[in-house]
């Protein structure tokens, strides 16, 4: 693994990863990640997906992880477009680095929602999104519903307002955020169109760009995203190949699994050779 930092179209650098393969003969994938997670999280599964013969690259969004500035969060500036700008420098940086073989996203929650917004839509020739869904709080998961009318209308609002960015890690709730952030997604996930819904037209005709073929993983007992909320976001995809596959714990020896699961290590004999396999599967209209 190589520890790089590349610098996103408006020169903010950003930290990334990079999981070499004595063989990247696959291609390569880049793993964009969920809202909150740093990219640390995904490293057991990139280092097993790179011995698979793939050239994985991970990267931590502006704000966040490796990639938080020395001065903290307390004013800065970054938005959930900003984050899409981040994607496309590690979608370049991998595209460059094996310009002749193919290039998948692999999306967690966030990763597979922002693609839609991508400029570099071109350089993609997959999406394996991964418990992901709109997004939509009516959309969310029964316990999860209960919650946010709270989250939303007051304790995003005030705690942004109060610190100058919300303070996740202390509230034990998503993780430290941008106040563009934040509030940006706050927008999105009170608008039944979700990000369409909230950014309008532009938005609209930028998902409606992608031709890529979507795969969706919605994992049964998520506790955050419902399979109606997977259909919702894919969805939005409106001119691309797409499918939805629904995993349960048991199909994967697991008795639980929820949201962050897939890529956990114990996962590694039973989840992640499918998701090789499903990755592969993107090249084949069979796949979608």
């Amino acid at each position: 693994m190589k520890e790089q930092t590349l610098h996103a179209a408006d020169g903010t650098p950003i930290a990334l990863r990079v999981y070499e393969s004595d063989r990247p003969d696959r291609g390569s994938v880049v793993i964009g990640g969920a809202m909150g997670v740093r990219q640390d999280y995904y490293a057991a599964f990139a280092q097993w997906l790179a011995g698979q013969g793939w050239r994985v690259t991970t990267f931590d969004y502006r704000g966040s992880g490796a990639s938080m500035p020395a001065a903290g969060l307390r004013g800065y500036k970054a938005d959930l477009f900003d984050w899409t700008r981040d994607y496309e420098a590690a979608i370049d940086h991998a595209h460059a680095a094996l310009p002749g073989l193919p290039l998948y996203l692999l999306g967690h929650s966030l990763g597979a929602q922002l693609p839609g917004l991508l400029a570099n839509q071109h350089k993609v020739s997959g999406l394996l999104s991964v418990a992901a869904g709109s997004g939509y709080w009516r959309e969310n998961a029964p316990q999860l519903k209960r919650l946010v009318p709270y989250f939303w209308w007051v304790l995003v609002p005030l705690a942004t307002w109060l610190c100058g960015y919300f303070p996740g890690r202390k509230l034990k709730k998503v993780g430290d955020l941008p106040a563009g952030v934040v509030l940006q997604w706050r927008k999105w996930c009170l608008n039944p169109g979700y990000s369409v819904g909230a950014e309008g037209e532009a938005a609209r005709l930028s998902y409606a760009k992608v031709t890529f073929p979507v795969m969706a993983l919605s994992i049964t007992d998520d506790e955050l995203m419902t399979l109606r909320g997977t259909h919702s976001l894919i969805g939005l995809y409106t001119n691309a190949r797409s499918q939805i596959q629904r995993i349960a714990p048991a199909d994967v020896a697991a008795r639980r699994l929820g949201h962050f699961g897939p890529f956990r290590s114990e996962q590694q004999a039973q989840l992640w050779p499918r998701m090789a396999l499903w990755l592969d599967g993107l090249a084949t209209p069979q796949a979608a």
